[in-house]
């Protein structure tokens, strides 16, 4: 194998000429796109799992154990991009089926959907959930890796139970009845001073690139500030700034009141909240640049002042702002509200528990088990997902490209669902259909819709991001290190961390460094200096065109260069990895920078979630909230329409 140079290293001397358990067959590209109705957008590598072909009923089918590119994975979107191009042709296969409900999407808002129709459709209503990924849960993604120590489960997608708001009834009385009780399960599963006792820390990494030198900061947070930026590669201004920002107690709006404040500091983003009223070093806007990265998906060039100080971001002490209310046209600063946050839980998997226990209480003979304790470590049985005697079928691989009224969509009684599965056109009916995807695919869909409508859904971009999940032999380069977490605002991942202490069930986490774990990941591609929607744009086409190549070689070199001082060699302690690629990450939510004011019925979220005969708009998005209560929220009102009318 040739050795290519980059930095430092070479490919082999990061190990990436050794096997390790790893997909790239496709790498992103798209394929077979103008022929999707003709034969298999693909034929699968003979090494390819099942998982990618469309045998969700083929033995040894298990999603959550593949590696490599995984999240919008290859075979799950192209279709989708040729029907948006005007290159994928219309037809189908009746196959004869009908139900009372079909869902479009198998993430948490369309098991939602189907969960709270079934509970309250009279009769035994009948549901179809089509997904186009190989797996349910959507952004709920669960990564399981096998070492030799037993199983390891990291999320690869949403993250934990928790809003700025507390759930609603609808969304709190879900959770309760697939058997989550949030605050006793986080007293007892949850172990979060794990890492703090040990004892390791937060620590910065600056990169030569960026800062001239690779640098690990040890302490963050926890090591007096001054101390701490004695010998970190900024000038001495900029050390002086940082200082000022973590420690100061200026007013940087004197004479204005904190209503003025609030309303000035939602007006400008937080980069130039440090550049224009601190006054920083330009080097210290670069080192505080993706601080925002894990919360917003974006850079703080496009993040609301109020915003980052509502989430206790530094440079605001001197402030003197109540936590009272900030609402403007409906926009209250991301993780704050009045009335506090919902309860917060992780389970090892993050969300993709809901997803189970959902999925349990719509198929239970899928899922193993009673309690939403044993659901972490049952293994899901996919070839009883889409079975013809059970009342509910969750059908994967399955890429809807038209959703359509019978006749007349203020006469209807039934909707047309046109899908794709191993590149073959099938269609089904029911008489009502849920559409709880991504919302701005939804013209491409339903072309029927009203212009305004369609404009509305088009406008809700959502943000790209990703989760590389890195299983380690084990973590002993952390622990001589004093490190447990390293943000990196000039690396290609700006932040990891070794995965949370969390013992649920008969599922134990790591306790020793001796022993294997895996490292959680996050890249957010940004593009500064644009807008966040065309920011947006342009990081989903580049996470698009990205091979796993380029991934797995930037995180070998960025683990590489922050922990070979500990002892870290890539060759010898990577064991696996899976980079769950979002292009479509988050929902999209109201940015007081770049969104015009509107009123609330007037919010293209409101506009796009409307009713169009017997269709009916579910999924985050349709609540402009990044949050799983906003999916379940949106997937209640749906039905409730739905039942209503």
């Amino acid at each position: 194998m040739r050795a290519r140079i980059i930095g430092q290293h070479s490919d082999r001397d990061l190990g990436e000429d050794r096997p390790i358990p790893r997909r790239d067959f496709l790498q992103g590209m798209l394929i077979g796109a103008a022929s999707a109705l003709t034969g298999p957008l693909l034929a699968a590598p003979a090494a390819q799992s099942q998982a990618t072909s469309g045998g969700q009923n083929a033995a040894g089918y298990y999603p959550p154990a593949l590696t490599g590119l995984r999240g919008s994975h290859p075979g799950s979107f192209e279709p989708v991009h040729a029907l948006r191009d005007g290159a994928l042709a219309q037809g189908g296969t009746e196959t004869g089926e009908t139900y009372d409900l079909v869902v479009v999407g198998g993430g948490i808002s369309g098991l939602a959907a189907a969960h709270f129709f079934r509970a309250r459709a009279p009769g035994q209503a009948r549901v179809l959930i089509l997904e186009n990924h190989d797996d349910f849960g959507g952004h709920a993604k669960r990564n399981e890796f096998s070492t030799t120590d037993g199983l390891r489960i990291i999320n690869g997608g949403t993250y934990e139970i928790d809003s700025p708001r507390p759930y609603s009834a609808a969304a709190a009385g879900l959770i309760r009845d697939i058997g989550i009780d949030v605050k006793a399960l986080a007293r007892k599963i949850e172990h979060p001073e794990f890492y703090d006792h040990l004892p390791l820390q937060h620590a910065a990494f600056f990169d030569r690139e960026t800062f001239g030198e690779d640098r690990l900061a040890v302490g963050w947070g926890d090591v007096p500030v001054r101390q701490l930026v004695a010998s970190i590669p900024l000038s001495a201004r900029a050390r002086e700034d940082i200082v000022r920002i973590e420690t100061g107690s200026e007013d940087y709006l004197p004479g204005l009141s904190a209503a003025e404040k609030k309303l000035r500091l939602s007006k400008i983003s937080y980069s130039a909240f440090l550049r224009d009223l601190v006054k920083v070093d330009p080097s210290v806007v670069t080192f505080y640049q993706a601080r925002t990265h894990g919360w917003f998906a974006v850079g703080a060039d496009a993040v609301p002042a109020l915003d980052c100080w509502a989430f206790k971001y530094p440079g605001f002490q001197g402030m003197k702002l109540p936590r009272g209310t900030i609402s403007r046209m409906g926009y209250t600063p991301k993780g704050y509200a009045d009335t506090g946050g919902s309860y917060k839980l992780h389970f090892p998997d993050g969300n993709a528990t809901i997803a189970r226990l959902l999925v349990r209480s719509l198929i239970a003979e899928a899922v193993p088990g009673s309690t939403a304790e044993d659901v972490v470590s049952a293994r899901v049985d996919y070839a009883r997902l889409d079975r013809p005697q059970s009342p509910v079928r969750v059908r994967l691989n399955s890429i809807v490209t038209r959703v359509a009224n019978v006749g007349d969509p203020a006469r209807s009684r039934a909707v047309e669902i046109t899908y794709l599965r191993n590149g073959t056109p099938m269609k089904v009916r029911a008489k009502s259909c849920v559409l709880a995807c991504w919302n701005m695919v939804i013209p491409y869909l339903c072309p029927e819709l009203p212009p305004a409508q369609k404009d509305a859904l088009h406008s809700l971009v959502k943000l790209p991001l990703v989760y590389s999940s890195v299983a380690i032999r084990n973590w002993k380069a952390f622990q001589k290190l004093g490190i447990s977490a390293v943000y990196a605002p000039g690396s290609y991942h700006t932040y990891f961390q070794l995965n949370e202490k969390v013992d649920i069930g008969a599922y134990p986490s790591p306790s020793s460094p001796d022993q294997p774990t895996v490292i959680r990941m996050l890249r957010t591609p940004c593009k500064p200096g644009l807008n966040q929607i065309e920011q947006n744009k342009a990081g989903s086409a580049e996470l698009l065109a990205t091979s796993f190549a380029t991934f797995e070689h930037n995180i070998r070199d960025q683990l590489t260069r922050t922990l070979g001082a500990g002892g870290f060699d890539p060759v010898r302690d990577i064991e696996a990895i899976t980079v769950n690629r979002w292009p479509h990450g988050y929902a999209p939510e109201y940015n007081p920078l770049f969104d015009p004011e509107l009123p609330p019925e007037q919010a293209p979220n409101v506009i796009g979630r409307a009713r169009f005969g017997r269709i009916y708009i579910a999924n985050s998005d349709s609540g402009r909230a990044a949050y799983t209560s906003s999916a379940i929220d949106q997937a209640d009102r749906a039905i409730r329409e739905l039942l209503s009318s």
